[in-house]
């Protein structure tokens, strides 16, 4: 008989991350090995994955997220965009760090050397090379200067601007939000909206998942867990898609992810991920994640 994977479950399911920290390390120093290395060959399949990425740490989880991006077992280059644009400048340096430890290459590096495009790598490379100031520190004459930078962008539907990779990739995130209100003052269009004119070129979803990570995390990551449960199954990495979605957010702000989900598509998230969700121990994680029980 194989493990009784609602053991896992009932055990690190309801730890917080420090707690978590802590199993690890006894485990480790119990049984001198890793506790996810015991995880890896016990378990198979989504749920394993979505049972260690949950046993590591914040930081830890992401360098492995964006290193199966760019080792081809998860094609989503908005999950980089995610992890740098929906969180705080402090945990993306932690994801570098983390990300050279594990793989004994830089983030950076990676990327350079598996994103073809131009244009995608320079937005990627701008994006995790970039330290925002953490403080709410606002220029408004800067505002109404780089709005009018990113409105003579969209004009000319030169996405891969360099100006306009400049200003995503540098200004702390205060000056950004105060920066997309000007552009919608001055020009009557939200900058998302603008956005969504260009089509679904690799590009133009890029910076739409960073300008949406910027303004609202929250909304960005609601779209994807109903995206991810209308159209479960018909894509392969939906289901990993919809958990590393819920586990990355469960310890941040998924209670803002939640009413929002319930304000942009009037239904329950809770609701949605149990009846759409996949494998029972992998539903009963993240049901467990979301608070709703096992």
């Amino acid at each position: 008989a194989g493990p009784d994977e609602k053991v896992f479950i009932s055990i690190l399911g309801h730890r917080n991350s420090s707690q978590r920290r802590n199993i690890r390390d006894t485990y480790q120093q119990l049984y001198n090995e890793p506790l996810t290395n015991c995880l890896y060959s016990e378990l198979t399949d989504h749920f394993r994955r979505a049972i260690i990425l949950w046993t590591h740490d914040p930081a830890e989880r992401d360098a492995i997220r964006a290193n199966e991006v760019l080792k081809g077992r998860n094609p989503q280059l908005e999950v980089i965009v995610e992890i740098v644009c929906a969180n705080s400048p402090h945990h993306l340096q932690t994801v570098k760090q983390a990300y050279c430890a594990l793989f004994n290459s830089s983030l950076e590096k990676d990327i350079a050397a598996v994103v073809f495009s131009l244009h995608l790598r320079k937005l990627l490379l701008g994006l995790v090379g970039s330290f925002r100031y953490d403080k709410r520190v606002v220029d408004m004459q800067f505002a109404h200067w780089e709005s009018a930078d990113l409105f003579e962008a969209m004009q000319t539907k030169e996405l891969g601007y360099d100006d306009l990779i400049y200003i995503l990739s540098t200004r702390n995130a205060c000056q950004l939000k105060d920066s997309f209100k000007m552009y919608e003052q001055q020009f009557k269009l939200p900058i998302y909206e603008d956005l969504k004119s260009y089509g679904g070129d690799d590009l133009t979803s890029l910076l739409k998942v960073a300008v949406q990570c910027i303004v609202c995390p929250e909304k960005h990551f609601a779209e994807v867990v109903n995206t991810s449960t209308r159209r479960l199954g018909m894509h392969d990495n939906d289901d990993d898609t919809l958990s590393g979605a819920i586990i990355s957010r469960a310890e941040v702000d998924m209670a803002n992810v939640r009413t929002e989900y319930s304000n942009m598509f009037e239904a329950n998230l809770d609701d949605d991920v149990a009846e759409h969700s996949f494998g029972d121990n992998t539903k009963s994680l993240i049901m467990t994640l979301l608070g709703a029980g096992v």
